[in-house]
């Protein structure tokens, strides 16, 4: 029986590879990224304009951010291929590029990361983190500093995510398992922190609104999820770093560079040579530096980067709202100063050099994000994925199941909408009017209500095609591996996907099942 046993664990091993070799290949049989999100625009335009003649429309309530009062709102299909429809797309084409923010922030922020990377330093911080570190805790390491880069908002794609495929190559692993480590990191933990970020005072406020349909005298605090919070780092970044070890790299195997679309830089073992500490040195005194700085523009009461109207720092701020700017300055300056003091930067043509590389590098994921700019307004102008939302709460609000069952009910839904509709704030915006009320008239604390959007909302974030950044994902696999795709991508990303949704729901059962407090 024992050997029965193991022979079928075996086979189950050997088959988890198998199927997700099988989801690459198709995957990456499917036309370019480009001509994908072409196709989609063309069934956004055909879908919108079936659903036109159809009248499809539905009513609602929203809570309106600005007045924190509900609205109802009808919301009808919108055709793309009527008189306004057509006018609509010929006009919007620059605008939705220009609009979509992933393009500036990608370029302001690899300006300084360039910097950083051609002079060295990205280099010697690694070999020095791994010096430093013992192997084994590398994979968590990552794992957990691209959770908590969310309080950065959308930095961690930026940073994080290449700097864990570059982590691992520096230790001979698999940098496409580091890739998937650090996204699985970035935008599927991306709804829960250690520290309160900008998205939970959104979230809360939402959430207080919703409440006061019903209870004009409960509210809950910015820090109701604070508990489940933590505990769900924790556990995310376990799981995280256990797919990575035990399913990715012994899918993917021993890497070889030859597989690389260019010639990667070299990764030298062993210590630092003096020079390259005498770099870490100045590039410390550069962090300082640049700390101070914001120090005196943050810290006082009269900070220019606090908000001018509440005084506040974090929230709608000035410094919140312009954080990439910081992420750009701070790898710039670094970069520049161990650059001076390890030799690799001895002229200012040389930065001008390195920016230019960085951003001239970027030339294919512009031209996809001009075409994902224009798919995603076509498909918001339909009103598709509002019809869509809106159906969706309204079957499982009048299901007859219990209160856990609803959570769940709550978490599958928003999981299965996020494949189309990712705005995390936008979706809670429809969802809190219909399910907080709900709760709240039976007993459960809206915390729990929010906590489960949190699960629901998280883990597909990183295998939906309709994440800004996962085109960037694509391309940051082509560096390591010419031949790498889309299907690709979503090979490495699904196990993940599946580990964390169902180890994350189950937390979330035992969580409310036991009574423990979500937040303070």
């Amino acid at each position: 029986m024992r050997r029965a046993s193991e022979a079928g664990t075996e086979t189950a091993r050997a088959s988890t590879p198998a199927m997700l070799d099988a989801i690459e290949r198709i995957g990456n049989s499917v036309p370019h990224p480009v001509l994908i999100f072409l196709i989609l625009i063309a069934i956004a335009v055909i879908a919108s304009h079936l659903l036109y003649l159809l009248d499809a429309s539905i009513s609602y309530q929203i809570i309106n951010p600005a007045t924190h009062g509900t609205e109802t709102v009808t919301a009808r299909a919108n055709s793309l291929l009527t008189t306004e429809g057509i006018r609509h797309i010929y006009t919007r084409l620059v605008p939705n590029f220009m609009g979509f923010s992933a393009v500036g922030l990608l370029i302001v922020a690899m300006i300084g990361v360039g910097v950083a990377e051609e002079s060295g330093l990205v280099n010697a911080c690694i070999r020095k983190l791994v010096a430093a570190s013992p192997r084994w805790t590398l994979s968590y390491i990552l794992a957990l500093v691209g959770i908590l880069s969310s309080v950065a908002s959308d930095a961690g794609y930026l940073v994080l995510i290449p700097l864990a495929g570059t982590a691992l190559m520096s230790v001979g692993r698999h940098p496409l398992a580091g890739l998937a480590l650090g996204f699985a990191g970035v935008a599927s933990a991306f709804s829960v922190n250690m520290l309160i970020k900008p998205l939970d005072a959104v979230l809360t406020e939402l959430t207080n609104d919703a409440i006061h349909i019903v209870n004009p005298s409960l509210s809950i605090e910015v820090t109701a999820n604070l508990w489940f919070s933590i505990v769900s780092v924790v556990v995310l970044t376990i799981v995280i770093a256990l797919i990575t070890e035990r399913i990715m790299e012994p899918r993917l195997g021993a890497y070889r560079e030859d597989q690389a679309s260019a010639t990667l830089p070299p990764h030298e073992g062993g210590q630092l040579s003096a020079r390259e500490t005498r770099g870490l040195r100045y590039a410390v005194a550069g962090l300082l530096a640049v700390t101070l700085v914001f120090c005196l523009l943050t810290l006082p009461p009269w900070a220019p980067l606090r908000d001018p109207a509440t005084g506040a720092l974090v929230g709608n701020s000035p410094f919140m709202n312009g954080l990439i700017g910081l992420v750009m300055i701070l790898f710039l300056v670094t970069g520049i100063a161990y650059g001076i003091g390890a030799g690799t930067i001895t002229h200012t043509t040389d930065v001008i050099d390195a920016m230019t590389k960085a951003v001239s590098g970027m030339g294919g994921t512009i031209l996809l994000f001009l075409v994902i700019s224009q798919f995603v307004d076509y498909f918001t102008y339909s009103n598709i994925p509002t019809l869509l939302a809106v159906k969706m709460a309204d079957t499982l609000k009048d299901a007859s199941i219990g209160p856990l069952w609803l959570l769940l009910g709550l978490i599958a839904v928003v999981a299965i909408l996020d494949l189309v509709f990712t705005p995390a704030i936008a979706t809670w915006a429809i969802f809190a009017p219909v399910f907080v009320p709900l709760f709240v008239q039976l007993a459960v604390d809206p915390a729990a209500v929010l906590a489960a959007y949190r699960v629901g909302d998280g883990p597909m974030n990183s295998i939906t095609p309709l994440n800004p950044y996962f085109a960037l994902v694509v391309g940051f696999a082509q560096k390591y591996d010419r031949k790498a795709g889309v299907g690709t991508v979503i090979a490495l990303m699904l196990p993940y996907v599946l580990c964390m949704s169902a180890l994350w729901t189950l937390l979330f059962v035992a969580w409310y099942l036991l009574g423990l407090p979500w937040g303070v």
